[in-house]
């Protein structure tokens, strides 16, 4: 099984969950590899495509939010993911993604640990603009953060990374 994870990322949060979830699919004998969004192919040749980013303003990250969050971040002597000011956004690539008519794919966020209703979820967004290109998205996941810079709640590496392997496995 060939299987594309592309994240993109702020404080490292989410590419993280990206690596943990390419680990899992590959103990579980899948070819996965990760890619930031600016460097991934608008026309995947895959068999699942697991697409996640972080939740801002309750939902997708926009060019303000990620213009915004990297502020805070320098402000507070934070420090960024190295591709987070690379290339376009997930909601330019997923705009441009080709059709995934033929091949599943699954969709993942980081949020702060409260409520979805409180927080938004950008997995909700990036499954929906899935499934508008054609792709049949097989599952949806939220992993948490203690902040909103982060660090990952206790466990969410390892929850990543057995959900990665259930994905491999379906």
């Amino acid at each position: 099984m060939n299987v594309l994870v592309v994240y993109e990322s702020v404080y490292g949060n989410t590419h993280a969950i990206a690596d943990a979830v390419a680990a899992g699919a590959r103990e579980r004998g899948a070819d996965a590899t990760v890619q930031h969004v600016s460097a991934a192919p608008a026309t995947p040749p895959v068999d699942l495509l697991v697409v996640g980013g972080p939740t801002h303003m309750h939902g997708l990250t926009s060019d303000l939010s990620r213009r915004l969050a990297a502020d805070a971040a320098k402000e507070d002597g934070h420090p960024l993911d190295p591709a987070a000011a690379e290339g376009p956004g997930l909601r330019a690539w997923l705009r441009e993604l080709g059709d995934g008519s033929v091949a599943r794919a699954a969709a993942f966020d980081t949020r702060a640990d409260k409520a979805a209703a409180l927080t938004g979820s950008a997995a909700r967004g990036i499954g929906r603009r899935l499934r508008h290109r054609g792709w049949k998205v097989v599952s949806r996941e939220s992993f948490l953060v203690d902040d909103s810079e982060g660090p990952l709640a206790h466990g969410e590496l390892e929850r990543a990374r057995a959900w990665g392997a259930q994905l491999a496995a379906r």
